[in-house]
């Protein structure tokens, strides 16, 4: 009886290592399709679109900052230095105009490329819905299955009110309306 069960048991890891390889190429799969999805969304960008992120981008990185730093040192120190000629005098009038112009083309910059963003955030987020709502459908449709087999086979199931609500239809709407009054509350 002892040496069955260790070639019981090897059985069963043969068993698993092709599931989890499927498993794998499933996910693998999966992965691939919503790459491709963002690469369509990346796609219908518009010249003017991809510039903006360009600069949002280096905007938001640490050599942005830096070559800030490098350029009003450099233009302060001109400014300040006796013996110049000042092109923008303290209080640095110019240099306020500059920075104040480059900080309104930038917030539009980032702004444009939040859009996008969120364009595609909105869309990711309908298909998660979507899909999360044919899983609903499909795991609700699993158990009136079961619950047709255990009658079939003579099962005794107890009532059970939790099985009897994850048994109904889920309606959007309602829980739409729940999460909006707790918010609310």
């Amino acid at each position: 009886m002892s040496k069955k069960e260790p070639s019981h048991d090897k059985s069963r890891s043969t068993n698993r290592a092709p599931a989890v390889g499927l498993n794998e190429k499933l996910t693998q799969q999966n992965v691939q399709e919503i790459l491709q999805l963002e690469k369509a969304a990346k796609a219908e960008r518009t010249r003017s679109d991809l510039i903006a992120e360009a600069i949002a981008n280096f905007c938001g990185s640490m050599t942005f900052v830096w070559v800030h730093v490098f350029f009003f040192g450099v233009w302060i120190l001109l400014n300040l230095l006796p013996g110049i000629r000042h092109i923008d005098p303290f209080p640095f009038t110019f240099l306020t105009l500059v920075v104040s112009l480059e900080a309104i083309f930038l917030s539009t910059f980032i702004l444009i490329s939040q859009n996008h963003d969120t364009k595609i955030s909105e869309r990711r987020n309908h298909l998660d819905l979507q899909i999360n709502l044919l899983s609903e459908q499909e795991n609700t449709r699993m158990i009136e299955v079961l619950q047709a087999i255990a009658e079939k086979v003579g099962a005794d199931l107890k009532p059970d009110p939790h099985l009897q609500a994850l048994s109904e239809k889920t309606e959007p709407e309602r829980l739409a309306e729940q999460i909006k009054a707790h918010h609310e509350s």
